[in-house]
């Protein structure tokens, strides 16, 4: 009877430990999730601060391990951190509550910008923020374009492939085939060296007739009415595969977005893609709760859901199938000359999406003005990101009372 007791004890200790690191990891990752302004370096930072530092709950090297994982997989770097964090401390119920937690709070406080979007957007104190805003988002795209250009261009073969997946993406050819595409060849170059006959074969073989045909369309902005509603079907189905296959983190996502809303299906126009670029930005949280916002504007309530689930949903199947594998593949060459390759055409999708964004942008001096202070403050004081965007969103009010 004393046995039975024992073993009922223990069970029951148990159950309260985890019931309890349950508990700790959410509380942990909805404050992150509340206070994580800044994109996936803030985020990885305040991870590391609280896990590592500060509970201990994994040592340095483990969290090196999670981040190197976290690299080697599609979908937003900083949620995967905290889905793995969850999975060590607290097992598959850790992964679900800690993953969760980090992206509740920006998908709530999204989802309330994009109610206030659609029923105050045509204000025109509204507009004038805006107006400011986008210019500011621009300024914030273009140094995240400059800061990772820099690491990611390590050579001239680099360099020819970022350029060659730039024209692609201008040219109409899905971003997924110019990510995977790329992939393949950094992994073709480790075995044979990026020569001129090897550039002069690859660039061409990129750019198909119906690509040179598409270059018309894709190199006018879109800035029409948007198409019918898709269903939420249609909408959910879209958002899973763009986080299925998302390489490069939450600023990537653009290149999708605008490809698939707003040039493949014209679900968006480019000025409302802007502004849900602009919303996650200025929000805490994943950058990647942008998809929250759209999700509202296509279907209200229930898209902002399915849009949300959508898009995070690959990143739990990832974390949970794929880490222990790849914490040993993240020592090979092959993999690390994909991933490689795959970074230097997610900064050429970046910079291509900039450009088309940028043309909607920045009209008139006001929001040229402001994308020059925006720079300068971000290449001088590197301020947090929200900070620009609100700066941005004042400047716009200023210039508008001027007018």
């Amino acid at each position: 009877m004393s046995d039975s007791n024992e073993v009922q004890t223990r069970a029951s200790e148990s159950h309260v430990s985890v019931r309890g690191r349950l508990i700790e990891l959410a509380g942990l990752f909805l404050k992150l999730g509340i206070i994580g302004f800044g994109g996936p370096a803030v985020h990885i930072a305040l991870i590391e601060s609280e896990i590592v530092a500060k509970r201990k709950w994994v040592s340095k090297q483990q969290f090196l391990d999670i981040l190197g994982a976290a690299n080697l997989i599609p979908g937003p770097t900083s949620t995967e951190m905290a889905i793995n964090t969850g999975f060590v401390r607290a097992g598959w119920a850790g992964l679900c509550v800690a993953g969760a937690s980090f992206i509740f709070p920006a998908a709530v406080i999204t989802g309330a910008f994009a109610w206030a979007y659609v029923q105050f957007g045509s204000l025109p104190q509204t507009a004038s923020v805006l107006a400011g805003i986008k210019p500011a988002v621009i300024a914030l795209i273009a140094i995240a374009i400059w800061r990772l250009g820099k690491t990611a261009l390590k050579g001239t073969g680099f360099v020819v492939l970022g350029i060659a997946a730039l024209a692609a993406f201008l040219l109409g050819i899905n971003p997924i085939l110019i990510l995977f595409g790329g992939g393949l060849i950094g992994m073709a170059a480790r075995q044979f060296s990026l020569s001129r006959a090897t550039a002069t074969f690859l660039i061409p073989a990129m750019f198909t007739a119906k690509s040179r045909l598409q270059f018309l369309t894709a190199a006018v902005v879109s800035t029409g009415v948007a198409a019918a509603r898709p269903s939420l079907l249609r909408t959910l189905l879209f958002f899973l595969k763009v986080g299925a296959v998302l390489y490069g983190g939450g600023y990537v996502l653009l290149a999708f977005l605008e490809h698939g809303l707003v040039q493949q299906h014209a679900w968006l126009t480019q000025q409302q893609l802007l502004d849900a670029i602009a919303i996650g930005q200025f929000t805490p949280g994943p950058v990647l709760s942008t998809a929250t916002f759209i999700g509202y504007l296509l279907g209200g309530v229930p898209g902002a859901a399915v849009a949300t689930v959508g898009i995070f949903l690959p990143s739990f199947f990832y974390v949970a199938l794929l880490a222990p594998v790849l914490f040993r593949l993240r020592q090979s060459a092959w993999i690390a000359a994909f991933l490689d390759s795959v970074n230097v055409c997610a900064v050429a999708l970046m910079a291509g999406v900039t450009l088309r964004l940028a043309a909607d942008a920045l009209r008139g001096w006001s929001s040229w003005l402001t994308a020059v202070v925006a720079l300068f403050a971000l290449l001088r004081w590197k301020v947090n990101s929200a900070w620009i965007v609100l700066g941005g969103g004042i400047m716009g009010l200023l210039f508008s009372a001027v007018r």
